[in-house]
């Protein structure tokens, strides 16, 4: 099995590395993923409605974290697809329960924001 010639970074370096591969996966999702960039619009609206809410500090962490949670599992969502569609193309159960797997994961993300910004607004 080869190791990632990467792996061996340490310190500075190896922070600086993950910073640019994380920038670099932040472009790429920007670049080639509707869905991310959609849900990066809808958090570029709700993170600063949730800080100009007037509400208690525990309700503004709350209500941000769970549009940034969005953020986080579509990021893993595509990294996925990503990684299916290069080792196939090809029509399979498998590939499909997978995908369908990461989509489910987005939709109770996205469900999360709703029950957490509904309780916490009509509370």
């Amino acid at each position: 099995m080869q190791e990632s010639p990467y792996k061996g970074k340490t310190g500075v370096k190896r922070v600086f590395n993950a910073l640019m591969y994380s920038l670099d996966g932040m472009k790429a999702a920007l670049q080639y993923e509707d869905a991310f960039r959609q849900e990066m619009l809808l958090s570029m609206v709700l993170i600063p409605l949730a800080l100009y809410l007037e509400r208690h500090a525990v309700e503004r962490v709350l209500m941000i974290a769970s549009v940034l949670f969005v953020l986080v599992v579509e990021l893993l969502n595509s990294a996925v697809e990503a990684a299916v569609d290069r080792i196939s193309l090809e029509h399979h159960h498998l590939i499909k329960r997978a995908k369908d797997m990461g989509s489910a994961a987005v939709l109770v993300s996205l469900i999360n924001v709703l029950v957490v910004w509904g309780l916490i607004l009509l509370a």
